[in-house]
């Protein structure tokens, strides 16, 4: 069989263990029955679309690149649709998310299927930097412009002309520096470190941040009118604990990248750890997740990949939420089914799927339970 041809394995439960299964079987999604027509269309359709563009595309990037977009999550189809109505657009771009969710990746993806595809894409992270190293690594600077200026120097802005300028970490940005980058933006000039004329600059702007700058912009730390011209098109990029149906998947790729890489065959993850990935809250997203495999990769005792070989960290985040060991079972089981239901928005039919048991099996159990909460 064509491994670039989308599996899909249809269950009766979607139980931990039977994902496992399906996943060591080379299953790229698995649905529990009845499948519902529509939601079987989405996922058809976005499986055969990756398929496509591993086996086929140009752009795809080098073998091992992960696509922004991978997975079948209801939060990264939205992702893809909401990056797909702004790609003809040549306007800035502001992407939000926390650290590790892949934001530069996003960019890149960006970049490479917009009409300036076919110039220069220039990233720069602004965290950290001061205002002179900063200007300099934007704009450009004369030769003896300052002390150190041996030579003159091309800025990120002449060298992207026509292409595209990645700032990540913008909300970093030295407010000195804010509003010459604006003016590069709305008038297509700029000025060399140490220049007395301006020079001209064709560029798309994609910014990236994990700090919220409308707050930024209230504190006085992040100007207004730069925020308000990079802002007009967000993206969020969810966390992976939003999208916990892609962690199997994503790992899965991991495996197999760093198996290929290490020459290490027969890598396969045990139920358990599956059910340990899937749990995870990843406060460093796919970052962490990538660096977790890969860890255990480094210190497996055996070709199945067990718990203890992940050496994850103490949940921090799952530690918060837990209800703690006041409560009785039953209203353990209620409080999880709420939260449950909360996550899916309701839709019983991926609940129950996300819980191991069936529709009516769920249904039994919301009927059981007092018609509200006594808890705050």
């Amino acid at each position: 069989m064509d491994a670039t041809v989308p599996l899909i394995l249809l269950l009766d439960s979607v139980s931990i263990d039977e994902s496992a299964e399906a996943a060591r079987a080379g299953a790229d999604k698995f649905l529990g029955k009845p499948v519902d027509p529509v939601v079987l269309g989405v996922v058809l359709a976005r499986l055969v679309e990756q398929a496509r563009t591993r086996k086929a595309s140009p752009e795809a990037g080098p073998p091992g690149t992960i696509s922004p977009f991978f997975g079948t999550s209801p939060a990264i189809l939205r992702l893809e649709q909401h990056v797909k109505r702004i790609l003809s657009l040549d306007r800035p771009v502001l992407i939000q998310g926390e650290t590790g969710v892949g934001k530069s990746m996003l960019a890149r993806w960006i970049h490479n299927h917009s009409p300036r595809k076919g110039s220069a894409f220039v990233e720069l992270n602004c965290a950290g930097l001061s205002k002179e190293l900063l200007e300099s690594d934007l704009f450009g600077h004369e030769k003896g412009s300052f002390t150190g200026a041996a030579s003159a120097k091309q800025g990120l802005l002449e060298i992207s002309n026509h292409g595209t300028v990645f700032l990540d970490e913008i909300g970093d940005m030295d407010l000195a520096v804010q509003p010459k980058i604006l003016k590069a933006i709305e008038e297509r000039r700029y000025r060399r470190v140490g220049a007395t004329e301006d020079r001209a600059s064709d560029i798309r702007l994609i910014g990236a941040s994990h700090k919220d700058l409308s707050q930024l912009v209230s504190e006085g730390r992040f100007r207004s009118d730069l925020f308000y011209r990079i802002g007009g098109l967000p993206l969020l990029m969810p966390p992976l604990r939003e999208r916990r149906e892609d962690i199997a998947p994503l790992a899965r790729f991991f495996l197999d990248r760093a198996a290929l890489e290490w020459s290490v065959p027969d890598l396969r993850f045990a139920p358990a750890s599956l059910r340990l990935l899937e749990a995870h809250a990843w406060p460093g997203n796919i970052r962490e997740l990538k660096n977790a495999v890969e860890r255990a990769v480094i210190y497996r005792q055996e070709p199945l990949l067990e718990p203890e070989d992940f050496l994850l960290a103490p949940d921090e985040r799952a530690a918060m939420e837990s209800p703690g060991i006041h409560l009785t079972l039953a209203e353990l089981e209620e409080l999880h089914i709420q939260q449950v239901l909360e996550a899916c928005r309701g839709r019983v039919d991926e609940a129950a799927r996300w819980l191991g048991i069936s529709r009516s099996s769920l249904y039994q159990r919301i009927r059981r339970q007092p018609a509200k909460s006594s808890r705050p």
